[in-house]
């Protein structure tokens, strides 16, 4: 059965307010990357008193980390968390430049992964894309790599 790939949306991730506070971790090629990025991103919410977000964004990041370790060449990810007053913006840089595919689940939906992608557009509600190359004070550096983000809005 041939791959069905879904319209991913693409939008620029680099573009964050003045205002916005970040937090970086460069994840490396191990299979205890996704849980250690999971747990920064939850700690870190959870100090900004962002408990109602935690949840989604672990899962989401712990799915993009995921996806960088399996899939992407190179020596890792890196990891941005990006607060703003209306929302929490997460990105996960790493070297490879063939972007996300959402395969088409099989009709009893039990498949061995391939589900994440979903889980990420529906906890996000479908504010997330990807996007190629990485900024550098106005220019573009690693032009090889791919940039996967998502958006959550952040509790009024």
């Amino acid at each position: 059965m041939p791959e069905t790939v879904r319209n991913i949306p693409a939008p620029t991730p680099w573009k964050l307010s003045p205002t916005a506070t970040t937090y970086t971790l460069f994840c490396p090629p191990l299979d205890t990357s996704p849980q250690i990025a999971r747990d920064f991103v939850a700690t870190v919410l959870r100090a900004l008193g962002l408990d109602a977000l935690v949840d989604a964004a672990a899962l989401c990041t712990s799915e993009l980390v995921t996806n960088a370790c399996v899939h992407a060449k190179g020596g890792g990810s890196v990891l941005w968390l990006a607060v703003e007053g209306w929302r929490v913006r997460v990105i996960v840089y790493d070297g490879d430049e063939n972007p996300p595919v959402m395969r088409e689940l099989t009709p009893d939906g039990w498949e061995e992964g391939g589900r994440g992608l979903y889980l990420v557009d529906a906890l996000t509600e479908g504010h997330w894309g990807t996007a190629s190359a990485l900024p550098c004070n106005g220019g573009l550096v690693h032009p090889d790599g791919k940039a996967v983000w998502f958006d959550l809005a952040a509790p009024e």
